[in-house]
């Protein structure tokens, strides 16, 4: 009896653990409710999911928590369009005391088919903004939707981010960085008096932020992540 409940778990693992080998990608609705398939594609208000069974569902940001695309985790966040609070999905670039995420960059398969009821395009631009918003409550600064590209116009796959946010709760709401906005002194004295706000109690991180004269994605990130590593709960 113990051999056989014994290869029984063991052939329940194996099942298991090919079937999550095939679809590494999930959309999680809520804590504990999600659904595994592959990720088709996105354009920040709804992803489309092939499921197993080769349908595609699609899921707007508004209805879902979060979704897993080739390991990288981008999670629903409000913001203010046009007076109207909607959700779009933000890339988590690093997670802990303080949240970083970024905005655009990879988009949708556009090849591959879509639902007929309705197809996904791209229709999000960034207005540069100092404000932002939280989990909770939402700041000005950000505008989705203005002018600049036609909502035609497909999303280049490999685009880099069009924009950097931070977030530590109790600190007020979710800030941009204008990381990817060029090179001036204005924007780099700009993000380094944000990340001394949201990294705080760490002078010798502190101390580095103030000696660095050009910030780019790259070395906010490895600020943030460093900032992490030593506040773990």
């Amino acid at each position: 009896m113990k051999i056989t409940r014994i290869l029984h778990l063991l052939s329940f693992a194996l099942l298991f653990g090919s079937s999550t080998a095939v679809a590494q990608d999930a959309v999680t609705i809520s804590d504990g409710n999600y659904v595994r398939g592959t990720i088709k594609g996105t354009n920040y208000s709804t992803v489309a999911l092939l499921k197993d069974d080769q349908s595609i569902v699609q899921y707007f940001a508004k209805d879902i928590k979060e979704f897993v695309w080739n390991g990288e985790t981008y999670v629903s966040k409000p913001i203010v369009l046009k007076k109207k609070m909607e959700y779009r999905f933000f890339k988590l670039e690093a997670y802990g005391a303080v949240n970083l995420y970024s905005f655009g960059g990879m988009s949708n398969a556009l090849d591959e088919p879509q639902p007929k009821r309705s197809r996904i395009r791209p229709s999000v631009g960034i207005g540069a903004g100092s404000g932002g918003f939280g989990g909770v409550g939402v700041g000005g600064g950000i505008t989705f939707g203005g002018g600049g590209r036609s909502s035609q116009e497909p999303v280049s796959k490999n685009r880099p981010p069009s924009a950097y946010f931070i977030e530590k709760y109790g600190t007020g709401p979710m800030q941009e960085l204008p990381v990817e906005s060029g090179n001036s002194e204005a924007k780099n004295q700009q993000i380094k008096n944000v990340l001394l706000q949201k990294l705080s109690n760490d002078e010798d991180l502190a101390e580095r932020i103030k000696a660095t004269e050009s910030f780019d994605a790259k070395l906010v990130k490895a600020f943030v992540t460093a900032y992490n590593e030593m506040h773990k709960p």
